[in-house]
């Protein structure tokens, strides 16, 4: 049986998903407990810069693993 994806693809795919739960995850907290309280920890650059370059980065890996093709023509998935 012959799949449109091979083992690169599936590869390529589940590393983009990785990457773009890694950014995700440094997005989230700096709120305060107490709303009346200011935490400039939102503003830091963790979540204003890297967060969203990882994301952008996991998607961007994400749509190479759906448009690669494999040079061998003989690989069997």
């Amino acid at each position: 049986m012959k799949t449109t994806f091979g083992k690169q693809n599936y590869q390529l795919l589940i590393g983009g998903i990785v990457i773009l739960i890694i950014g995700y995850l440094l997005m989230i907290g700096g709120g305060s407990e107490d709303p009346n309280i200011f935490n400039p920890a939102i503003f830091d650059a963790q979540r204003l810069t890297i967060a969203p370059i990882l994301c952008l980065i996991g998607f961007g890996v994400i749509l190479v693993s759906i448009m690669w093709r494999s040079k061998n023509k003989n690989e069997a998935a």
